[in-house]
């Protein structure tokens, strides 16, 4: 049979073209094509080019062998139904390899031709949309039919993959039944999904007796004196003896360079090998108790944010900046954008320091009205003025004592105030209002912006010898528009602290990166505490359900300054390109019918119909 003649012609006219008739295509398969069409993918190309070499296979199946080995049963299991029905199946890796296939003869034949073969690398990215890697791309089960696929490699196939996940969620690899097209059922997709979730189970069951020969293995040595941990296959701790469970509370499932950060030194490791089959298990890890530092060094090992640090270099420049800081007493003057995170910036520099069992005091200068700033900073004594408190009140520089004081929106003390202001940071001592009684003052100053404290200088808003004694050491935090890559990170971060056990296709994360965001860390953390609201349950999110909340982002400071106003590559605003894909979502689950497309959308017809000939659509 040859592939569907109505998708070969979509096909065809979007490889010559690039123009796509969306109503004809499956939502998943239409993503797929563009990202192909993105990564230069060549739709002509007619079998795998990328196979392992036996030694190099069978170092991927022992990289992967906790997977691997969970699910190669499931494979022997139904290979007589394979057999019958004509039909293959795969074990794929996260790196997209074929690791172990089985099924009919016949079959088995058919995609040796398309060097669809153990060993082939069966991503996206090397022959263009199929289940395997479409899976892999946007972590979810999947069917690829006909000319479905990117590439003619595939045209005669219909293929149907589901992804294996572990306990958190990572992809360990998918599972896939293909056959060619006159022989495809329509239970194949059950059939692969069934399968992935069997093995996730097996793979939980198989870690966890891992986990318990390691741990039981070593009962005796975990009740010594001696520092000493045992890891499981992923590098994290699950027994530790004595010493080290003293130091940290919390020290299941940390990582062994925590340990070495914390004051440990690692003697010697050994590979932990099951008595029962012989294949690894983990490490054990002999430690030392590490010579004692300087201060200076054990206040930059203690240094910790407290939020996610991401991989970004910009945001790794800070976190530098912030661990030097936290080893001196000099002021500090941290600049960001509103909602990047300046408050949870100093507050790291003062937990990092030798101020760190003394108080952190966090002032909002802006959101103190000018009438009570000074005696909300100051404090005031007894009958300072009507109204006051009996026995007077502290003001936030003397409760900041023997600790820090974080000075938030610094531009916008009064210039009348400052001079105060100068006075306690060169004397370090107070005077409350109505008092007569000065109080000397032990306290670290960390100051903050939203603008650039030389602009505030240039423009009259700071006084330059405050200036000065302010801006001591600079620590810029860069805005999320600069460093987009941290975003999975954050929002692993999010989800692991709100407990929350949703999950994105990819296509959502890019979506994200295409924003420019104004409101920085803050505005997405908005967006992701929405999501939470309305899918509290979590599961695996589709971009019809997400998108929505993604098109309600608003530019609240205009247009990125990054691209200068101008439209993305693609020629659309990051909110144009949100509206295509609701529009083209309610299209598809319409079957072209746009009056209901609309009504779906929630879009006025002659809106609608505008939109249609402004997207091509």
């Amino acid at each position: 049979m040859n592939p569907t003649p109505c998708y070969l012609n979509t096909w065809k006219r979007f490889v010559k073209e690039g123009l796509l008739d969306q109503a004809r295509l499956n939502k998943r398969v239409m993503e797929s094509w563009y990202r192909c069409k993105k990564e230069n993918v060549d739709p002509y190309l007619d079998k795998g080019q990328s196979i392992l070499k036996k030694e190099l296979l069978n170092a991927q199946k022992k990289k992967h062998s906790l997977f691997f080995e969970a699910a190669l049963p499931f494979l022997k299991n139904i290979s007589q139904e394979l057999k019958e029905s004509e039909m293959m199946a795969l074990l794929i890796d996260a790196d997209g390899y074929v690791l172990s296939l089985a099924g009919s003869q016949r079959t088995l034949a058919e995609a040796g031709k398309i060097n669809f073969v153990e060993g082939v690398r069966w991503t996206e990215a090397e022959v263009g949309t199929n289940a395997i890697g479409t899976a892999l791309e946007i972590g979810e089960a999947v069917t690829i039919n006909g000319s479905e696929h990117f590439s003619v490699a595939s045209h005669h196939w219909s293929c149907s993959a589901a992804p294996i996940k572990d306990e958190d969620g990572m992809t360990l690899g998918v599972i896939d039944i293909s056959c060619l097209t006159d022989r495809r059922h329509p239970f194949m997709l059950g059939m692969a999904a069934t399968a992935a979730h069997a093995i996730e189970r097996d793979v939980q069951v198989s870690a966890k007796r891992k986990e318990m020969e390691l741990v039981s293995r070593y009962l005796e040595k975990i009740e010594a004196d001696e520092p000493f941990v045992v890891c499981n296959e992923k590098k994290r701790i699950v027994s530790a003896s004595r010493p080290v469970r003293e130091r940290f509370s919390d020290w299941r499932g940390m990582k062994i360079d925590e340990l070495t950060e914390g004051g440990f030194n690692v003697l010697h490791e050994q590979t932990i090998l099951s008595e029962t089959d012989g294949h690894p298990l983990g490490t054990s890890i002999s430690l030392a108790e590490a010579p004692r530092k300087n201060p200076a060094q054990i206040l930059i090992s203690h240094f910790s944010f407290p939020g996610e640090q991401g991989t970004s270099k910009a945001f790794q420049k800070a976190i530098h900046e912030m661990k030097l800081a936290s080893q001196t007493d000099a002021n500090v003057y941290i600049w960001g954008e509103t909602g990047s995170g300046k408050e949870l910036a100093a507050r790291a520099i003062h937990e990092a320091s030798a101020r760190r069992n003394g108080p952190f005091i966090a002032v909002n200068c802006g959101a103190i009205p000018e009438g009570l700033m000074e005696s909300e900073l100051f404090g005031y004594a007894e009958g300072a003025f009507t109204g006051a408190k009996r026995r007077g009140s502290k003001g936030k520089f003397e409760q900041a004592h023997k600790g820090t004081i974080f000075l938030d929106e610094i531009g916008e003390i009064p210039f009348a105030m400052q001079v105060a202001l100068l006075r306690i940071i060169e004397e370090r001592k107070v005077t409350p209002i109505g008092g007569n009684r000065e109080v000397p003052l032990d306290i670290r100053i960390i100051s903050a912006t939203h603008r650039d404290m030389n602009d505030l200088l240039q423009q009259g808003k700071i006084r330059e010898d405050l200036y000065y004694r302010l801006h001591v050491y600079p620590v810029k935090i860069p805005p999320l528009r600069e460093r987009k890559e941290d975003i999975p990170e954050l929002f692993r971060y999010y989800k692991k602290k709100h407990d929350w056990k949703a999950d994105f296709p990819q296509a959502f994360f890019r979506s994200l990166r295409e924003y420019h965001w104004p409101g920085n860390i803050r505005e997405l953390f908005n967006i992701f505490e929405r999501l939470r609201v309305l899918f509290p349950d979590g599961g695996m999110i589709s971009p019809s359900q997400y998108a929505p909340v993604i098109n309600a982002l608003e530019p609240a400071g205009g247009r990125p300054p990054e691209d200068d106003g101008q439209p993305s590559a693609s020629g659309l605003t990051f909110r144009e390109h949100i509206q295509k894909h609701i529009m083209m979502d309610a299209l598809q689950k319409t079957k072209g019918n746009v009056s209901e497309a609309a009504k779906l959308a929630g879009i006025p017809r002659s809106t609608f119909y505008k939109r249609l000939r402004k997207y091509n659509l």
